[in-house]
């Protein structure tokens, strides 16, 4: 079984909702990324998504460009990712990763040997945000014959497509929650409670919720209505005004302190 899979499986048996956090790989650099990933699962992250840094990344707002910007810096691609989920697993990680990437790097790389080494590397999942369902087969069945789950994304829109994209869904439907780019958001769009439950009517996979998703308040909220819930901006941003403690040895542990003590808050 997926590991994803699994993770829900034992959430729901539980009660309890997942927390999806999302960071961008390099962003200082790859080793401290490690150590994030690692902080995040200590602070209570069910699944983490591994940004890989991209040029023209058309989903995301200024604060993940900034740390696409930073990591690119450091010539970080998709194997660098790959490598620091592989090297996060290595210290003892063991919740799910999820890749999150545009198409175009999957391209480059290459169909046959992305899936070879997303499958080496223990990666469970992939998010592709500029993939539409409707041109994603090849993938999706080189996806499966890896035991991978392509995660879609599903924003409001008709309800025919949204019911198109929910029953094909594995792993689980991530439920588009404001309408535009990644960022952190102080309201949502009317009707997003509404939009979810239509969603989870036309699939048995979990719901999981993001875009905008900014403090515990608002994961709370959402916390009531899916299964899982997606933070991503305000992670990145706290990662971002923590960059000068974690680049000095002395604070290091301070900043990633500092980290964790959010990813809590966010879990409870």
């Amino acid at each position: 079984m997926n590991l994803i899979d699994q993770t829900f499986a034992g959430l729901k048996a539980n009660g309890q909702t997942a927390l999806i956090p999302f960071l961008t790989i390099g962003d200082p650099d790859v080793d401290t990324s490690v150590e994030i990933i690692a902080t995040l699962e200590a602070a209570g992250a069910d699944i983490v998504e591994l940004g890989v840094p991209y040029s023209d990344p058309l989903a995301d707002g200024p604060v993940i460009q900034r740390a696409s910007q930073r990591a690119l810096k450091h010539q970080v691609n998709i194997s660098t990712c790959m490598h620091a989920a592989l090297k996060a697993r290595t210290a003892g990680v063991k919740l799910p990763f999820i890749l999150f990437t545009y198409y175009n790097p999957v391209l480059q790389f290459g169909m046959d040997r992305f899936f070879a080494e997303v499958k080496k590397h223990d990666i469970s999942g992939l998010i592709i945000p500029d993939l539409p369902v409707e041109e994603s087969e090849e993938l999706t069945k080189l996806a499966e014959a890896a035991g991978v789950h392509v995660i879609p994304l599903v924003a409001p829109t008709s309800k025919e497509r949204i019911k198109s994209i929910a029953a094909g869904a594995k792993g689980f439907v991530y439920c588009v929650s404001s309408l535009g780019v990644t960022g952190e958001r102080s309201s949502f769009f009317e009707g997003v409670e509404d939009f979810i439950a239509q969603v989870k009517a036309y699939t048995d996979v979990p719901a999981a919720v993001g875009f905008g998703i900014s403090s515990a308040e608002q994961a709370a909220k959402f916390a009531r209505i899916c299964d899982g819930v997606v933070v991503g901006s305000a992670i990145v941003r706290k990662i971002e005004e923590a960059i000068p403690l974690l680049q000095n040895p002395d604070t290091r542990q301070e900043g990633l302190l500092q980290i964790r003590e959010f990813v809590s808050q966010l879990k409870t």
